[in-house]
């Protein structure tokens, strides 16, 4: 096998979970697992749901706090997670109003979760700039 290739997903052989089947996430469009998957894993609800680990923050203090992120994007985010039960709105009757925004213990569950994600991308940052080193290299050499 050339170096570099791998064999296709649905190739397990000598994994330590016999029952595993890697095509237990459907990749069709309508399925629902792929949709939660999509919405959990963007960029903008990732750090939406690490910031609000342990505390309770209003829009202008996430949209401050997250680089990049436009007013729009983050009313977009934050609407899809209210939606599926990952944050709570909090709207105060005072002038101006205030609307704090925090996670639903099911979103608790899924900071656990994201956690684990960023320490392993800790972890192993080295090894994926070196990585990309190589493959940058290798590409640079095909293309001369």
């Amino acid at each position: 096998m050339e170096d570099g290739t791998f064999r296709s997903l649905s190739y397990c052989e000598g994994t330590v979970d016999d029952d595993y089947d890697v095509r237990q996430w459907d990749t069709r469009e309508d399925c629902e697992v792929r949709q939660i998957l999509d919405r959990i894993a963007d960029k903008w609800s990732l750090l939406v749901i690490a910031l609000l680990d342990c505390q309770s923050l209003r829009f202008t203090q996430l949209r401050r706090e997250i680089d990049g992120v436009s007013q729009r994007m983050l009313s977009v985010t934050l609407r899809q997670l209210e939606r599926d039960g990952l944050v709570t709105r909090t709207v105060h009757p005072v002038v101006p109003p205030r609307v704090d925004y925090a996670l639903t213990p099911l979103g608790r569950t899924l900071h656990q979760t994201i956690k684990s994600l960023v320490t392993w991308t800790e972890e192993h940052q080295g090894e994926i700039a070196r990585a990309r080193a190589d493959y940058d290299a290798r590409r640079e050499m095909m293309e001369s």
